[in-house]
């Protein structure tokens, strides 16, 4: 009990100083006493990188596309500091190491999952193929490989495996809980307008089995992953896709010397071991004072000693870089900042802010988003449309997700790029209307209410749809759904029947979508960079800037907290449950359409 109140007051007494600090900061203004704290605080030393040193690459830290606002608040209650790394600042720093005399080796730590999407792995993945060709040893160590993070290891010189652990190979899994069923025994009645075959957003809430439209695009997507996963793996190990397969149909995990047989694993051996071999790359003595540690540098702490050339470049013109992450939902006035969700008006303003501005030559919009309103897409489409009228090019560059409303506000790009695993297209609209009057029946609730017109109370919730009211708000479905389709047609150059039966709410890999004219090109964030300057006719002469730029105090932040990189965490089933749940209600709250009409992709799909 005394340890407990110890460190209860201890933590009290951190919080009640810190939140003193932020009302001394408010009293006097904040920003300029802020900005003489960030000089005072950034004058701290870097880190610095001594000869013979081993980067650490430990593959569960969290890689976002952009930084994360930092939420004092939260913090100070428990929450944890967004990862610092971004997926640019990470790809930079490992090409950087490449050429760099001081970095002798890299280690691939395993063992807490992969903290990076599907397309963002991608493009980790040829950084470490840049480092891989400077002959630098590449060595990679983990319990348990599994078949996202063995794709990475595969790049290694050297593989090893404990004795206990294993690599998995067993294939990928997709499921989808039905809650048709339940819904009804509680009462609560659901109704949906939609148009698409394949939007099957709606279906959990509708159906107790998946239909078939819904089983084929989900097996059709999941097969393209998985190929694209056992190429990566299997062609830096000489071996061939179907051997893995074989693996995966056959045995599932390889245990130990099993790995070693089939050629997956090069060494079999404990982490110990690993860190003397580190430690021999490095001429460390055996003998110094802890033999479990080695010269090194994280990822996160090298990429801070490594400047981007493009942001620190000279030059009078601008490519603007502006990350849109998130579900998009509607209104957000203010101004555009690192937020969980893309706010429509907040993005439009920040677009309009760029278009008048005469040093900005033209923009890239990084894209991570599942879609969400479509009045709200529509919001951000437009503006994009005057910054090409203002003589700008625009392009769009597609992170793990573009799907829906993210893929709406890409149509009309001058040029999309996407990675093999990006998740896109489900062009697709519906509305989905739920009443709670079979509830209230049984648990003794009852609503009445008044009204001016028929159709005054058509959006309440206490009563189902009548088929009049439905077939009115499907008209309105069918409108945005043309409407989208026109916008595909005319941005991709395609006739409008192809785009009709290329679309119906279908999911796509960015691999089938470059097949079928969804986007121009293969590539990541620096090609769509450079294809911007390209179509601005800038040459050399032009500079990067990213959006949206933290403010004083996010900054102050930063470097207060000592942000650095956040892992990822493996969690145990219930808790994966639990936050799976959490995550659902949050993506449920950003539905705020107007008009309750949303081009959302239909499902969340993660590749663990």
């Amino acid at each position: 009990m005394r340890q407990f109140l110890k460190y209860t007051l201890a933590s009290l007494t951190g919080s009640i100083l810190f939140f003193l600090l932020v009302g001394f900061l408010l009293a006097l203004g904040a920003v300029g006493l802020v900005g003489v704290l960030m000089a005072g605080l950034s004058r701290d030393d870097a880190p610095t990188v001594e000869r013979d040193t081993v980067l650490v690459y430990d593959l569960s830290t969290v890689i976002p596309d952009s930084p994360q606002a930092i939420d004092p608040g939260a913090i100070v209650l428990g929450g944890n500091t967004p990862s610092a790394l971004t997926l640019r600042q990470a790809v930079l720093a490992l090409e950087h190491a490449a050429t760099d005399d001081r970095i002798v080796a890299l280690y691939l730590k395993g063992g807490g999952g992969l903290g990076t999407g599907l397309a963002s792995q991608g493009e980790i993945q040829q950084a470490l193929e840049a480092f891989r060709a400077t002959d630098k040893p590449i060595l990679a160590y983990n319990l348990s490989w599994s078949e996202r993070e063995y794709a990475l290891a595969a790049l290694a010189d050297t593989i090893y495996l404990n004795p206990f652990g294993e690599v998995e190979m067993n294939g990928l899994y997709a499921e989808t809980m039905f809650q048709a069923e339940a819904l009804e025994k509680l009462g609560v009645g659901v109704q949906v307008t939609r148009v698409g075959r394949y939007k099957s957003a709606v279906e959990p809430l509708t159906r107790n089995t998946m239909s078939p439209e819904e089983r084929e695009q989900t097996q059709r997507l999941l097969g393209e992953v998985w190929q694209t996963l056992l190429t990566s793996a299997a062609e830096p190990r000489e071996l061939s896709p179907q051997q893995l397969q074989t693996i995966a149909n056959t045995q599932g995990f390889l245990f130990g010397s099993e790995a070693k047989d089939q050629n997956l694993a090069d060494a079999i051996a404990y982490e110990d071991e690993v860190i003397a071999a580190l430690r021999d790359i490095t001429g460390e003595l055996e003998d110094s004072d802890d033999s479990l540690d080695f010269r090194q540098i994280s990822l996160g702490r090298y990429a801070t000693t490594v400047d981007d050339p493009l942001l620190s470049r000279r030059s009078g013109n601008e490519v603007a870089l502006v990350y849109a992450e998130g579900p998009i939902v509607d209104g957000g006035d203010g101004d555009f900042g690192p937020s969980s969700v893309i706010a429509a008006n907040a993005l439009a303003g920040q677009l309009r802010q760029l278009r008048q501005d005469d040093d900005v030559k033209a923009v890239v919009l990084r894209v991570n988003s599942p879609g969400g309103s479509a009045t709200a897409s529509e919001v951000i489409l437009r503006e994009m449309q005057l910054v090409q009228q203002a003589g700008k090019p625009v392009v769009v560059s597609m992170g793990n997700v573009a799907a829906s409303g993210g893929y709406w506000i890409a149509s009309q790009a001058d040029a999309i790029l996407a990675q093999p695993t990006t998740i896109t297209g489900s062009i697709g609209v519906y509305g989905i209307f739920l009443n709670l009057e079979n509830l209230g029946t049984k648990v003794g609730v009852n609503w009445e209410g008044v009204k001016t017109a028929e159709l005054a109370d058509i959006f309440s919730t206490t009563r189902p749809k009548t088929e009049a009211e439905l077939a009115i708000l499907q008209r309105a479905v069918d409108t945005i759904y043309d409407s989208f389709l026109d916008r595909v047609a005319t941005g991709r150059d395609l006739d409008r029947p192809v785009v009709a039966e290329l679309a119906q709410g279908r999911v796509w890999s960015g691999q089938s979508a470059l097949e079928l004219g969804l986007v121009d090109e293969l590539g990541g964030l620096s090609p769509a960079i450079a294809t911007a300057a390209e179509l601005a006719n800038l040459g050399d002469d032009w500079r990067l800037k990213e959006y949206p730029e933290p403010g004083e105090w996010q900054r102050f932040l930063r470097i207060f907290l000592s942000t650095e990189t956040t892992q990822a965490t493996a969690q145990d089933p219930l808790t994966t449950q639990v936050l799976r749940f959490f995550d659902d209600t949050q993506l449920i709250r950003t539905l705020n359409d107007p008009r309750g009409i949303y081009t959302l992709m239909p499902y969340r799909f993660e590749v663990k």
